[in-house]
């Protein structure tokens, strides 16, 4: 897997939500009129509880492990008292789990490719980590939008990845897309923008290179203009969150 070529291909003029990170999805997975987005039932939720206090300690130490993984920014979490929806740049496999951990303690719900649910192994643990996938058939779209609306009416955490798509250590903001800041609006829940930073490797002398580290940076969380139309704030809060994001970046 050639994580270091995204830069190269998008001189290349590859669509900016292009997927270049293709894994394999034998599993059969179908959204229906009865699909559960999220799940209440009292087992699920023992298990999936469970699966967060053994992975929490673990991930910690994974991540800072083999990438130096910091957060700064954290207190920008605190002191939010409503729901709020978090975005970030796409930019690591492992970037979903640097998210959650920011959370803590608050669990994170994450908005997912329906295609990543066909992945083995893979599908349960994100479902146990409380993934919702984004259905393909707008057939089913008015009860995903109901199913975030009633996590973020009981204060909950969603995560988007506005970028559509993940392009391993990509060094800029890629364009987004609206669902996040619709949700927001909607709601009149805060955005926080997230941002993951790469610190690469120096050479010490010919032989031996420090490794590439990653810092997530949490920023204010930047709230709906309500003076403005519906889709108008959702523009304006979208350009927002983008240009705090290409600002810390730079």
């Amino acid at each position: 897997m050639q994580l270091e070529n995204v830069n190269k291909e998008e001189e290349n003029e590859i669509p900016e939500d292009s997927h270049v990170l293709h894994f394999w999805q034998p599993c059969k997975f179908e959204i229906t009129d009865d699909f559960d987005y999220v799940n209440d039932n009292f087992l699920f939720n023992t298990f999936s509880n469970l699966l967060y206090i053994i992975a929490y300690p673990l991930l910690s130490i994974i991540n800072k492990f083999f990438f130096g993984f910091k957060i700064e920014g954290k207190e920008n979490l605190e002191n939010i008292d409503t729901g709020k929806v978090t975005v970030s740049n796409h930019v690591h496999p492992m970037d979903c789990t640097m998210i959650g951990l920011a959370n803590v303690p608050q669990k994170t719900f994450f908005t997912s490719l329906e295609t990543n649910f066909k992945i083995p192994v893979v599908r349960r643990i994100i479902k146990l980590l409380n993934a919702i996938p984004i259905p393909q058939n707008i057939q089913y779209t008015r009860d995903f939008m109901d199913s975030i609306d009633e996590l973020l009416k009981n204060k909950k955490t969603i995560h988007f990845y506005p970028e559509g798509s993940l392009w391993p250590y990509h060094n800029k903001i890629r364009h987004f897309k609206n669902g996040a800041f619709d949700f927001a609006v909607r709601n009149n829940v805060p955005v926080v923008p997230m941002v993951f930073k790469f610190n690469k490797g120096k050479k010490i002398n010919n032989l031996i290179k420090t490794r590439t580290t990653i810092t997530l940076v949490v920023q204010k969380p930047i709230y709906p203009n309500k003076l403005l139309e519906k889709k108008e704030s959702i523009l304006d809060l979208k350009e927002r969150v983008y240009k705090s994001m290409c600002d810390e970046l730079r």
